[in-house]
């Protein structure tokens, strides 16, 4: 009788939301196996002034760029004149392939029970036939850093290239980050927030003091396993630690208010951590901190609300520009937390924010290379250069101009399908519109 039940039960989840549990059509991208030379259009290498001129690639590395190159035996050859040819975009913070639909709960694999899970890794978590990856792509967005949510240290977030059969195909190989949501300081102001809401200050005394005892006991134990080697037990959730206490992955707060910006910083100064801000709305207040211990930051998107009443309109389209002009490291993702499904408009944030007043090369590299060098995978991603991966697109103008279409994208090599459920759909109500007139 159970066992009918449960599967009565999976099959009314199924016919629920057959949308969201469906794989995509798109197939993943095949290996590359000739040169290919983009000749003839703009070629924005992020790391230098944009360019008309061509681009070889082969074997899934960038070979050579210049004004005029000359092609190798049997090289397929793109006419690219009058189009631009930009890195593949990377959004520093998402939870793609994590959730799909956010209202139908068997869709979301964002987080773990409890609220310490340094182990839990965003990574194995990620659905490689998710309807948002093909989507996302097609508007130029080829990697993402995808994090887990939830509880006080949430895990380990990820690189990820948006092609693969598998999650290990989608990996970039990188550190990541260890994402932790800070204890924010100020009192919430809604009269909707009950409970350890309206006592924040009382409830972040307590979050930072298991913040301090879980990085003492990985410290310990590190020092543990340095003198006993095998003979010490392993502990998941410390040995998950002990890369963020070596320095070699970094530690992602989530922080917007001063309070709390501060308390992050104070905290990892400390610690001896490597931190980075995502968030930061207030961050350009807090711009000499940030800069005295090289603190990056990853604005959690240009299109939103200030947070206060005093604040005009256009604070969140001006914080680049303030923080550019602060000079602190900053990346822009497209992704507020619960919104994964816009992260296709990833381009159009660096174009608010270029139209409200950030150099319009410094908005294309906050999306590109400032988000590569802040996690650590410059050498590998975020410009056109010479030994970097072959991951980047060919596009009909422009990418902050909206009615600019991708034509052509290719991840380490590998040519992409740029369709997607969004273009399907669109063909479907054409046709269908088309045969009303007909009938007409």
């Amino acid at each position: 009788m159970r066992r009918l039940t449960t599967m009565a039960l999976l099959l009314a989840i199924a016919l629920s939301c057959p949308a969201a549990l469906r794989s995509s059509d798109e197939l993943p991208g095949k290996p590359q196996k000739t040169p290919i030379l983009i000749e003839g259009g703009t070629i924005h290498p992020v790391s230098g002034p944009a360019f008309v001129g061509s681009l070889l690639f082969d074997k899934g590395r960038i070979v050579a760029l210049g004004e005029k190159l000359d092609a190798p035996a049997a090289a397929k050859k793109i006419d690219a004149a009058g189009k631009h040819i930009f890195p593949g975009f990377f959004d520093a913070y998402s939870q793609l392939g994590l959730t799909e639909i956010n209202a139908v709960r068997a869709t979301r694999d964002l987080s773990e029970t409890g609220t310490i899970n340094p182990n839990v890794k965003a990574l194995v978590a990620v659905n490689p036939d998710s309807e948002l990856i093909p989507v996302a792509r097609a508007n130029g967005v080829l990697l993402t850093l995808t994090a887990p949510s939830g509880g006080l240290v949430s895990g380990l977030a990820s690189i990820i290239q948006l092609d693969g059969w598998t999650w290990e195909d989608m990996l970039l190989p990188s550190a990541g980050g260890l994402y932790i949501n800070w204890p924010a300081a100020n009192p919430a102001s809604s009269w909707l927030a009950k409970g350890a809401a309206k006592n924040r200050p009382g409830n972040r005394d307590r979050r930072l003091q298991e913040l301090r005892e879980l990085f003492e006991a990985a410290r310990a134990y590190g020092q543990a396993r340095a003198a006993r080697g095998d003979n010490q037990p392993v502990d998941a959730r410390l040995e998950a630690m002990l890369p963020a206490l070596s320095g070699k992955l970094p530690v992602i707060a989530r922080a917007e208010t001063i309070k709390t910006i501060q308390s992050a910083v104070t905290f990892a100064e400390r610690q001896g951590l490597r931190l980075i801000i995502h968030g930061g709305h207030d961050a350009p207040l807090c711009a000499a901190l940030l800069k005295k211990n090289k603190v990056p930051v990853i604005l959690r998107s240009v299109y939103r609300l200030p947070r206060r009443r005093s604040e005009p309109y256009d604070y969140c389209f001006t914080l680049p520009l303030r923080l550019s002009e602060a000079g602190i490291p900053f990346a822009i993702s497209g992704s507020p937390t619960t919104e994964t499904a816009h992260m296709r408009n990833l381009p159009y944030h660096a174009a608010m924010a270029a139209a409200f007043g950030l150099d319009r090369d410094k908005a294309l590299e906050a999306i590109t290379l400032a988000p590569a060098k802040i996690l650590g995978v410059a050498d590998r991603v975020g410009s056109l250069e010479k030994g970097k991966d072959a991951t980047l697109f060919i596009s009909d103008g422009h990418m902050f101009d909206t009615s600019s279409n991708v034509e052509q994208a290719f991840i380490q090599g590998r040519e992409l399908d740029l369709s997607s459920r969004h273009k399907r759909l669109w063909r479907k109500y054409r046709e269908k519109y088309r045969r009303q007139r007909e009938d007409k």
